[in-house]
């Protein structure tokens, strides 16, 4: 009985040494937050369509309005029948040159038939200077012609590059969310009228947080990115709830202490921010509520 009662106790011993005990103290102090994103117009105009409401989940891609872009519409319209106008010159220019080249065809022939004479002594040098001049002005016709003709490509560029600007200012007058989140804040409503810049709404991702405490200089030497920490949180009246954490961020500068953080050490003059980034699927973390960071070794 004796040694059954000194191996129980053996093994609870065992047990309790190779359980980590989580210290009595915490190293830092803070508050919970999270990255949030402030979403504003791209376009100026009456907001038609405004479809969220504060504590919504939205996700990446979603639309959830639109800017009234009847003006635009009625420009791109204005410049799609100007465009039109502008290529119609183009078809006239092209039958003009198809001409010149027909008229330089026959002078060409007409050509080698009195060189072919003057050769023979049968064609005087009046006539071969003459079809020679001929041939030369018809060639200068065509390329004046031609470059009518690029003149009219140009302003049809030009077209195509305002049609180009008006189509992505309407598609930016379309509002579509850019992450997967919870809208904090919402700070229009339909049928507003809203200008560039704007914000519009704000949101987060609130399945990752942060919990942003305040180390003492002598703690920072032992602190570095990417290393773990246990981050503790209020799970009700009486205890605490345990989730793992990753050092994200260290400030790179000292700033005085905050009077709502309490540190490790007794209080000092500066300490340095730190960022922990934990994970919150379940949702039971919320944004500024306080926390206890606990550094791994």
């Amino acid at each position: 009985m004796k040694i059954k009662n000194f191996w129980i106790i053996g093994l609870v011993a065992l047990l309790m040494t190779g359980c980590p005990k989580m210290k009595e103290k915490p190293d830092a102090f803070g508050n919970f937050e999270s990255d949030e994103i402030t979403i504003s117009s791209e376009a100026n105009g009456k907001l038609l369509m405004f479809d969220l409401e504060e504590g919504q989940q939205l996700s990446e891609g979603q639309k959830i309005g639109y800017v009234d872009t009847t003006s635009l519409h009625l420009r791109k319209m204005q410049l799609i029948q100007s465009q039109k106008a502008i290529l119609s010159h183009l078809s006239s220019i092209n039958a003009q040159i198809k001409v010149q080249e027909q008229i330089l065809e026959n002078l060409i022939i007409t050509q080698k038939r009195i060189d072919n004479l003057f050769a023979a002594g049968a064609a005087t040098q009046q006539q071969k200077d003459d079809i020679d001049g001929q041939v030369s002005a018809a060639q200068k016709q065509i390329t004046s012609i031609s470059s009518q003709k690029q003149s009219v490509l140009d302003e049809a560029a030009v077209a195509d590059r305002q049609m180009a600007e008006i189509e992505d200012q309407i598609n930016k007058s379309i509002i579509i969310n850019p992450i997967d989140g919870v809208v904090l804040a919402k700070y229009v409503y339909a049928n507003e009228i809203t200008t560039f810049g704007k914000p519009l709404y704000k949101i987060a991702d609130l399945n990752t947080m942060k919990l942003k405490a305040f180390v003492s200089g002598a703690q920072l030497p032992n602190i570095k990115i990417g290393q773990n920490a246990v981050v503790s949180f209020d799970k009700n009246e009486k205890s605490n709830q345990n989730v793992d954490g990753i050092v994200c961020w260290i400030a790179d500068q000292a700033e005085f202490t905050p009077k709502v953080i309490q540190t490790k050490e007794e209080r000092v003059n500066l300490v340095y921010a730190v960022k922990i980034r934990v994970d919150n699927k379940d949702g039971k973390i919320k944004i500024g509520m306080p926390g206890e960071l606990y550094f791994k070794q």
